[in-house]
């Protein structure tokens, strides 16, 4: 899942630079591959980390998802949206460790099961 962590990688990037002055396209973009990456993690933290489980990571997830939805965007201050981009960057950056350690206890868990 190289891939995966690459991609939130990048959305956490993408999401500190916004903090800086860009065009209006800028944040479409950002809310194409936010809203993209978020709905893929929300999966990803349902089915593969804690195995077809709801868990508290699926729905912040979504919920991401769902605040950068580029169909249907949320308008608020561009004061309110550094803030929930700094947020939002944090929480990807941390989802990078802490799906991988919940992943492991899981698997490890599910071995001495057997």
């Amino acid at each position: 899942m190289v891939y995966f962590v690459v991609a939130r990688l990048a959305a956490a990037v993408m999401l500190f630079w916004a903090l800086d002055d860009h065009k209006y396209d800028y944040f479409t973009i950002l809310r194409l591959v936010v809203c993209g990456v978020a709905a893929f993690a929300a999966y990803y933290a349902y089915s593969v980390v804690f195995e077809k489980q709801p868990n508290g990571w699926m729905y912040a997830f979504i919920c991401i998802a769902i605040l950068f939805n580029p169909l249907a965007p949320i308008h608020l201050s561009r004061r309110t949206w550094k803030i929930i981009d700094v947020a939002v960057g944090i929480t990807f950056l941390i989802s990078l460790f802490v799906l991988r350690i919940s992943k492991k206890k899981i698997a490890d868990k599910s071995a001495g099961k057997r």
